[in-house]
């Protein structure tokens, strides 16, 4: 890239949209987002953001108050005044939990009639997840079909997966491991690598260029591989609290220390959720019997997650009997912390089960309760503390680990609950403290319950 000022356009300002958008315009790039919410466009423009994601609101504030970043509803406007588009729409599961590919089709459809009168070379860059074949057999064909143009010829076409974690967004946009550049031809390809060269400098990350199928089927494995660790260690904390003295979490440092294996992802608890692993695994075992290959492991992957949280119900009814009229507090709905996304939360599948078990649940959460009303209405109680939350409470459940629950002690547990009891499903407190002061069950951890 040259010294003059780059110029680039998001389609979708959804969580992966406008994090991406927000942090190259850090850069001292000019960046357009497009959407066609226009609610969240004048949310945007406010420096609102939509979403909770750490250090965004400051970054969203400071490029629009410098003029680096703006929302706009001119589908034509962001596709004139820019050099490199990156399609950010979502792909949420359908009701069989295939992929949903509609707003992909309308992006290529509206980008694809603003490059007909155009005349210079634009690159088209999607980055939702989408299943294998999707670049080539739907987004090529609608491109060219819309504008009358040539892919290759008049413009640019690569998949760019993205690896982003909700409540590290900032920092994997900016520090990324990887780059995948799946291109549709190699002037394609260079003209990514040149823009990322020009993000990250000296630093750029380790690079594999691709085809798009392949690019395409790297986000699915990776995710799969991802939610299948999870999902191991989190059997292996099942047997653990089967066997007296056993730790979940010593098993997990003893074969993390192993290289062919690492530590990461082998924190057990009561399941995964979010935006992304269920859906992206549903869809990746769709799109797999489609062509006719079976995948048993990512099967028993989502078999495991969809029991996991149950656990916790299970444990609750061996410790108070008849969970009806039982006061159940609720520490966490967020699918994890740093994010209000509680999309496939844990805490839905826990409170829904409870509910059907007739027990009072009363819920609290850091900065998920705006989501958690629109799925839980009047159905449960909503505290405006944790402290609150645990007050007369029979039984406490940690769900996420929210680093304010460690403010949490022993004694403020026995002092404001009916029954002192809690179950620890993300591992935030010392069992052997917890244990000796009160009815403390923790997830992998051995119990005589």
């Amino acid at each position: 890239m040259n010294n003059k000022t780059l110029k680039v356009a998001f389609f979708g300002l959804g969580y992966v949209g406008l994090t991406m958008a927000t942090s190259i315009a850090e850069r001292d790039a000019r960046v357009i987002g497009y959407d066609i919410d226009t609610e969240k466009v004048a949310k945007v423009n406010k420096g609102e953001t939509p979403i909770h994601e750490p250090n965004l609101s400051t970054l969203l504030r400071r490029n629009i108050v410098k003029k680096r970043f703006f929302a706009i509803e001119d589908p034509r406007k962001a596709v004139k005044e820019s050099e490199i588009i990156f399609i950010t729409v979502g792909t949420p599961s359908l009701q069989d939990g295939s992929i949903n590919l509609d707003y992909v089709k309308s992006a290529s459809e509206t980008i694809g009639k603003e490059l007909r009168d155009l005349e210079d070379y634009k690159l088209i860059v999607l980055r939702s997840t989408v299943t294998p074949g999707t670049t080539c057999n739907l987004l090529k064909p609608s491109l060219e079909a819309n504008s009358c143009r040539i892919c290759g010829k008049d413009f640019g076409l690569a998949y760019n997966p993205e690896f982003l974690r909700e409540g590290s967004a900032i920092k994997d946009t900016l520090h990324p491991d990887r780059l995948i550049i799946g291109e549709m031809d190699e002037k394609s390809g260079d003209a990514l690598e040149e823009f990322y060269q020009w993000l990250y400098h000296d630093e750029l990350p380790p690079t594999i260029r691709t085809n798009p199928d392949i690019a395409e089927l790297i986000k699915y494995a990776n995710n799969a591989f991802l939610a299948m660790k999870v999902s191991f260690i989190n059997q292996v904390a099942n047997l653990c609290q089967r066997i007296p003295n056993a730790d979940v979490e010593v098993i997990a440092k003893g074969i993390g220390l192993d290289r062919r294996i690492g530590p990461l992802f082998l924190k057990a608890g009561l399941g995964w959720g979010g935006s992304c692993l269920p859906k992206d695994l549903r869809a990746l075992l769709k799109f797999s019997r489609s062509k006719g290959v079976a995948l048993p492991l990512t099967e028993a992957t989502l078999f495991v997650n969809e029991i996991q949280p149950l656990n916790a119900v299970k444990i609750a009814e061996k410790l108070l009997g008849d969970l009806k009229d039982m006061r159940i507090a609720i520490l966490g709905l967020s699918f994890k912390p740093g994010t209000d996304d509680v999309r496939e939360a844990v805490s839905i599948k826990i409170v829904e089960e409870l509910l059907r078990r007739e027990a009072k649940i009363v819920t609290y959460d850091p900065v998920a309760m705006e989501n958690a009303r629109i799925v839980f209405g009047d159905r449960v109680g909503y505290s405006k503390s944790a402290l609150e939350c645990i007050n007369d409470a029979d039984c406490s459940i940690i769900i996420t680990e929210w680093p304010e629950f460690l403010k949490i002690k022993p004694k403020d547990f026995v002092s404001r609950m009916r029954n002192p009891i809690v179950i620890d499903g993300r591992r935030l407190y010392d069992p052997e403290d917890f244990s000796s002061k009160l009815r403390y069950v923790a997830i992998g951890f051995g119990s005589k319950i």
